[in-house]
């Protein structure tokens, strides 16, 4: 159980963060996304994902987890040290600056990814121990 709170601990983490940062990044260009667009859908996921885990703990759900909690992670990485142009109506998102949000919302993604990772591991499918079967002995012998 301690798992289960702890990885969706870190996805609410992540949730909140973006949800607090959303408003300030809504400028969009005409026909684009606006980056905080993009931040209320991690955050609707990151909810998403926190509350499956916290009632099921199955695989899929520690799965869902480790997507969003992986993707995040990963897109706050790459839009730190690469300046990617916007791609479509995909935003520009280069942010080679850390803030205190910012770094919560890192930390919790790594964190929340290794989590998620563990709960795979530990709700892997459990084989049955071999069964050693005994030639039953023959009349006789």
């Amino acid at each position: 159980m301690a798992l289960r709170l702890l990885t969706a601990l870190a996805l609410f983490i992540d949730a909140g963060v973006h949800l607090f940062l959303a408003p300030g990044y809504n400028n969009a260009p005409p026909g684009g996304i606006s980056q905080g667009t993009l931040f209320l859908l991690e955050a609707a996921a990151a909810l998403v994902a926190g509350i499956y885990v916290l009632v099921r703990g199955s695989r899929a759900a520690y799965a869902l987890a480790l997507l969003v909690a992986a993707s995040a992670f990963a897109a706050v990485m790459l839009y730190y040290f690469v300046d990617i142009p916007a791609i479509g109506p995909i935003p520009a998102m280069y942010d080679p600056v850390w803030f205190f949000s910012k770094t919560l919302s890192a930390v919790a993604e790594g964190i929340g990814t290794l989590l998620a990772i563990a709960g795979l591991v530990r709700a892997a499918p459990r084989r049955p121990p071999a069964v050693v079967e005994r030639p039953t002995p023959r009349p006789g012998m």
